[in-house]
């Protein structure tokens, strides 16, 4: 397996402050077309990471002109994470301007550094005018404000999503078939775990920031609470289902195209946006841990850790082909405990603590399992 470069992990340090943002601009806009516009601005920025990172799949991060690239497209994110704040206000045309360029750029980059290989040089042609055409709405979006933005990059975020599912088609072209990737799966599992680590990494430092402005026993508890929190999620993703994600994508063969375009262009937003909401729970339980919860606190301190195990046992599902029950159940849990904490008036921190409980029990499930599974040399997949 192609190891992951020095190159790559700096350009991942920028997404930190991203995830930053967009936690900071959750809890800014604490309902539901502020939860909207999040999903559409973290939508936006992850084209940006996976296809940068599916680029480095094929090409080597550490030589001249894809380290300089790669370092291009992380100024190019720090700028889109600094717009994040006011992009649905004045910084709107600035974040569709540099986000257009990155994009862009980036493919065109691309079809003069995969020249000498066909099959790459026909993908990225397929994908070109798909991403040009979708930058124009970005722009379009820019320059027109409230609704009409919203409507535009969301249009251009299903346009992303449909056009590779189907492979980019193009009249006279016909479409480019994942089965044709030569993807190394290996790099690519590796490379999303690293950026789902930065997420949990960055809901750290929100809880470590939050509690120096006030230090007493009874925030001192709650930090103890939300950093428990942030383990558990970090225990269910990384402690055994990581490697063994990995390898059952490396063996796949000919289907790790199609597998690594679902489980990490679309189902791993899905699980870092369960870590944004869960770092926004996490800030609010420091804020004010015995306040009786709101709506909007249950939402991010149970939606969360809900939404992390939701796009973690689609996952599962897509690469094992078998229904993670204790995960199922665990979302299942703690969507009805989020009517009731706020019909009982449950305090924040009572929350929390019943969020953590539901994935420690999750992992506590998952050891059992593994107990009672016949031993073996290695994970098995049903892919080979």
């Amino acid at each position: 397996m192609q190891p992951t470069t020095s190159t790559e992990l700096f350009f991942d340090l920028v997404f930190i402050f991203t995830i930053t943002q967009l936690s900071h601009y959750l809890i800014a806009h604490p309902h539901w077309r502020g939860a909207a516009r999040t999903a559409l601005l973290l939508a936006l920025v992850w084209f940006v990471w996976v296809y940068t990172t599916w680029l480095t799949n094929w090409l080597q991060p550490d030589q001249g002109p894809v380290r300089a690239v790669l370092l291009g497209v992380a100024l190019g994110s720090l700028a889109l994470s600094a717009a994040i704040p006011e992009a649905f206000a004045g910084t709107g045309l600035f974040f569709a301007v540099v986000y257009v360029g990155v994009q862009v750029g980036r493919t065109l980059f691309a079809l003069w550094a995969v020249r000498g290989s066909p099959w790459l040089v026909a993908g990225f042609q397929q994908s070109l005018p798909w991403i040009t055409g979708t930058s124009v709405l970005v722009v379009l979006g820019g320059l027109a404000g409230g609704v009409a933005r919203e409507a535009l990059w969301a249009a251009v975020v299903v346009l992303e999503v449909v056009g590779l599912l189907i492979g980019y088609p193009l009249p006279g072209r016909g479409r480019s078939r994942p089965e044709r990737w030569m993807v190394e799966g290996g790099h690519l599992a590796e490379r999303c775990a690293a950026f789902v680590l930065i997420a949990l990494g960055e809901s750290i430092l929100v809880t470590g920031s939050t509690l120096t402005s006030h230090v007493d026993l009874e925030t001192s508890g709650a930090f103890l609470l939300a950093f428990a929190g942030s383990v558990a999620l970090w225990w269910v993703y990384f402690a055994r289902s990581a490697p063994a994600a990995t390898e059952v994508i490396a063996g796949a063969g000919e289907r790790t195209g199609a597998l690594s375009r679902v489980a990490f262009n679309y189902l791993h937003p899905v699980i870092v946006a369960g870590v944004i909401v869960a770092s926004a729970g996490d800030e609010v339980l420091l804020r004010e841990p015995g306040a009786p919860a709101t709506t909007v606190a249950a939402l991010f301190t149970l939606g969360g850790p809900a939404l992390f195990l939701a796009g973690h046992a689609a996952y599962k599902t897509v690469l094992w082909r078998a229904l993670p029950t204790s995960r199922i159940a665990a979302v299942v849990v703690l969507l009805t405990l989020i009517p009731v904490c706020v019909g009982l008036g449950a305090t924040v921190v009572t929350c929390a603590a019943l969020a953590t409980a539901v994935t420690v029990a999750v992992i506590i499930a998952d050891r059992l399992r593994v107990r009672r599974a016949p031993q073996s040399r290695g994970p098995r997949s049903p892919l080979r």
